[in-house]
């Protein structure tokens, strides 16, 4: 579905990824890990064409992207959830899903099953939401234009814990219906059960790769500081 080889990116001179190398089959839940500042962000953003690559090859079913902007990539099925949210403030709940619709199984109604406090929203601007219900949004925003695989970039970042429950259960059933998700979170303990696969950065390097049941605590304790994670 996607994959990324070799890749090397950066912000104006400043390079940020050193040959990074990711697959995310159809279906499949890999968690992208790593400590704060390792490039997670950045990876996504490369994907999105967001960050400027400036060697290896981002593919999307076999489709090397490379000098694609962002909202063709978007066409072609990367639906982005972005850290911080970035819904559009100004914008009632009911607008902010309209202006990315795009046909398929994931319409308004759907979201709104996948995340009731949206129906009950639907009127109010975005920019008045909690932040949990915006990061519903958000995520709702992205299903709306029925993309090929959603990219979660800090799923749960800054939420209360029983926002964080809504938002782990939403992503359960995400995933029981078949999507492909590239997710990054700092809550471990929530993020393996869901993944299939796992892949480290450090550095802006891949360090390490594999099933969630071989990332030891060793393992966790060495690249993420998360000892008996």
């Amino acid at each position: 579905m996607l994959r990324l080889e070799g890749v090397t990116a950066g912000y104006g001179p400043v390079q940020a990824l050193f040959g990074v190398d990711l697959a995310v089959a159809p279906g499949q839940v890999v968690a992208l890990m790593g400590r704060n500042g390792m490039g997670k962000t950045t990876t996504i953003r490369a994907v999105m064409g967001l960050a400027a690559t400036w060697g290896g090859r981002v593919l999307l079913e076999g489709r090397d992207l490379a000098g694609l902007a962002p909202n063709a990539r978007a066409r072609l099925g990367l639906g982005l959830v972005p850290e911080g949210r970035r819904c559009f403030a100004p914008l009632s709940v009911a607008e902010n899903l309209r202006a990315s619709a795009r046909p398929g199984p994931w319409d308004r109604r759907a979201v709104e099953a996948l995340f009731p406090r949206l129906a009950e929203r639907r009127g109010q601007r975005a920019g008045t939401l909690s932040g949990g219900e915006q990061q519903m949004l958000a995520i709702a925003r992205a299903l709306m234009t029925n993309p090929r695989i959603l990219l979660l970039d800090e799923a749960t970042e800054g939420l209360a814990p029983a926002i964080r429950g809504e938002i782990w259960s939403a992503i359960t059933r995400l995933k029981a219906e078949g999507e492909a998700i590239l997710l990054v979170d700092k809550s471990v303990r929530e993020l393996l059960p869901l993944a299939d696969a796992c892949m480290v950065l450090e550095r802006g390097r891949s360090v390490w790769s594999g099933p969630p049941a071989a990332l030891t605590p060793q393992l966790a304790g060495r690249y993420l500081g998360l000892a008996g994670a």
